[in-house]
């Protein structure tokens, strides 16, 4: 390593995942992969490499009979027709055509093999893209605004950083042993569509008058997380100029590598340094690393719009438009990219963006072509039509694939979008997202309504369940939802939740939004209202 790493001089200290790291730094495991996995096959690799994979952005699919998933960076969600294409490839070639959009603007694919790893890796490093560290102990993909440089909402466009910043970690062994995974976002969206305050360090948009004059830049955020113990990250008293943000960026990690935690997997996120440094004693390490910053300027964000982004939306550039398309819970296939690739290139400017909310975008499109580019049969699959439920709703990859989810969340999150779609008329969006595991990557935490998959037992057997959280928000009043008590049966979701939603609908005031309805009744109104619909439903089974 180009680095003292400090930790390692009180080993009593470190897990042993850190003893694994320091054997064998994670992104070696790359080459082995290709020189040696690849050709001896799956049984020949041991039980740590396993772990590494994680550097390449691979890891075991459930149930662990040599198929792998994997996960490509894509910086703010950006992508040529030629990435896409070429993404759309290996889903067609290895993945058996399925691929996701994820929660961190990513693509992820399944059913890989160890034999395909080393010529996937030459797909993507043909067309600029990687998966290492796409997970892992590792900065990972960096997320942001997927309308950069053509968004009315933006202050300016932060592909340029993004994409500095990222080039940066990538494949930089001074910081390829981190304690546990760190997320970065940077947007200059007053929407605040890079969930700043759920990263490890989130870059927001901010002026500051400096010798008289209005200067752009960032503020910045530190310490968020979700899993089984959700912080919001902190704001720092800093206004960051843009030229600056890789500096900044460097200085922040550089404070989780050398003093966050590594004596317990459980609670290493950097969430727990800055939780028990507090802000002021993180930015004054910071400063002493970097150096002084300017004290924090005009704070940019107004609000929170989730990430979402309905049908066809005008652009800064005067005659130009951008379609948003809903993709269902995320999962499209290989056909289906390849063709919004062509699209995109047929009436836009062959380009595609992936989204936080695990939609895609088709920006630059003619305004007087976008009526002829809708009518292609793709659109009927990935629809640029809105509708209430199903373009509103966020899943993890569940336990078909992932070896820590508890329940199916895919088929789950799309049937209960579509009965509410049929059983509640309303005219307010309210986000729904449920997650297999407390590992949370379907972000429950921050939902309207989270659910969270359990089992239960009954008379009929252990069950998949889940639990219900009200409330969620980023923004300015961020908070996470807050959980109410009572287990539901997978199979009565949706008309748990169309009842939970009728009672809001029948209540709310003009005007109010899920989020302001549930601040006004608090979380115990909720709890009455699941209490009634449960008893009633287990009163229905008893006179079965």
């Amino acid at each position: 390593m180009a680095y003292e790493a400090i930790w390692a001089n009180e080993p009593s200290k470190l897990n042993a995942a850190e003893f694994m790291k320091m054997e064998k730094d994670g992104l070696d495991v790359i080459r082995t992969i290709i020189e040696t996995y690849s050709v001896e096959g799956y049984e020949s690799i041991p039980a740590d490499e396993l772990n590494r994979f994680k550097w390449a952005g691979v890891y075991q699919q459930k149930p662990n009979d040599g198929h792998f998933m994997m996960r490509i960076r894509i910086p703010s969600g950006m992508l040529t027709a030629a990435q896409a294409r070429a993404l759309a490839d290996i889903s067609t070639n290895y993945g058996r055509n399925l691929m996701d959009v994820t929660t961190r603007q990513s693509i992820q694919f399944h059913w890989l093999r160890v034999e395909q790893l080393p010529d996937i890796f030459k797909r993507l490093d043909a067309v600029g893209l990687y998966s290492f560290e796409a997970c892992g102990d590792c900065p990972r993909a960096i997320v942001g605004n997927p309308l950069a440089g053509i968004d009315k909402y933006e202050l300016f466009d932060t592909t340029e950083i993004v994409q500095q910043v990222s080039d940066f970690f990538v494949m930089n062994r001074d910081f390829s042993n981190l304690p546990r995974k760190y997320k970065i976002s940077i947007s200059s969206n007053i929407y605040n569509n890079g969930f700043a305050e759920i990263q490890d360090l989130g870059f927001t948009p901010a002026v500051k008058m400096i010798d008289g004059k209005e200067v752009q830049g960032f503020h910045i955020q530190v310490g968020g997380g979700l899993s089984a113990k959700p912080f919001l990250a902190q704001p720092l008293n800093a206004f960051v100029h843009q030229e600056n943000v890789l500096k900044v960026a460097i200085g922040v990690t550089t404070i989780f590598r050398d003093y966050g935690y590594r004596e317990k997997r459980h609670h290493a996120r950097m969430k727990f340094l800055v939780n028990d440094w507090g802000p002021e004693k993180f930015f004054e390490k910071l400063t002493e690393l970097i150096g002084p910053l300017p004290e924090r300027g005009e704070d940019k964000t107004i609000g929170w719009q989730s990430a979402y982004y309905d049908g066809i939306g005008e652009q800064k550039q005067e005659g130009l438009r951008y379609l948003a398309l809903n993709v269902p819970v995320g999962r499209l296939s290989g056909t289906d990219l390849a063709e919004l690739a062509r699209i995109s290139e047929t009436y836009g400017d062959g380009s595609i963006r992936t989204t936080i909310s695990q939609n895609i975008i088709i920006p630059n499109i003619p305004a007087d072509r976008v009526s002829e580019a809708v009518t292609h049969d793709i659109f009927r699959k990935l629809s640029p039509n809105r509708t209430r439920f199903l373009d509103r709703t966020v899943s993890c990859t569940g336990n078909e694939f992932c070896n820590l989810a508890i329940v199916e969340t895919k088929l789950r999150a799309q049937s209960v979008a579509e009965y509410l779609e049929v059983h509640v008329d309303i005219d307010e969006d309210i986000r729904i997202h449920f997650v297999g595991c407390p590992n949370a990557c379907g972000q429950k935490q921050i939902a309207d309504i989270g659910l969270q998959g359990s089992l239960v037992k009954t008379s009929a057997g252990m069950q998949e369940a889940f639990d219900i959280a009200i409330g969620g928000i980023l923004g300015p009043n961020a908070q996470f939802n807050e959980k109410l008590k009572g287990r539901v049966v997978g199979e009565q979701v949706g008309p748990v939740l169309a009842d939970l939603i009728h009672y809001y609908k029948e209540t709310r005031a003009t005007g109010e939004t899920f989020h302001q309805f549930y601040k006004r009744v608090g979380i115990g109104a909720f709890q009455l209202r699941l209490n009634a619909v449960l008893s009633s439903i287990t009163e229905q089974e008893v006179n079965k």
